[in-house]
């Protein structure tokens, strides 16, 4: 398990870096040990900002599975946009292979002092189709 770091060690990007690197091999094998592990007991979990979120450690595990993605199916890379105290900003990619889809993702994630997700946001929405994108 990543711990957040207590001194200038290892820096909190480090951590969030390792935290996501663990979400998207638990992502990768839908192991329910390995997805518990990234959460704190009463976290929550909520797929879209508006929705009612999965709570505590085996709610999101079985929201997880219930919803799971296939391995093999997609791709992601990820970029930390912003770290601060406990709070930390990711931008995502994932492209599906199966049927093919590409979305971006932002998530807001809150941690415990363990290292372990208390809050977990995801924004995520389809790219625009070329015609509606602005031009730069």
């Amino acid at each position: 398990m990543t711990v957040l770091p207590r001194d200038r060690s290892q820096s909190l990007n480090e951590s969030v870096a390792a935290w996501v690197e663990r979400y998207v091999r638990a992502w990768e094998s839908n192991d329910p040990a390995a997805i518990g592990d990234l959460f704190n007991d009463d976290a929550c979990y909520a797929q879209r900002p508006d929705d009612v979120p999965w709570r505590g450690r085996d709610g999101i595990v079985a929201g997880w599975l219930e919803n799971k993605d296939e391995p093999g199916d997609w791709t992601f890379r990820s970029e930390i946009l912003a770290t601060t105290g406990d709070l930390a900003f990711v931008r995502g990619w994932t492209h599906y292979t199966n049927p093919p889809a590409d979305y971006n993702n932002l998530w807001i994630l809150r941690f415990d002092p363990a290292g372990r997700c208390l809050e977990f946001t995801e924004w995520w929405m389809e790219p625009r189709e070329p015609s509606q994108q602005a031009s730069n």
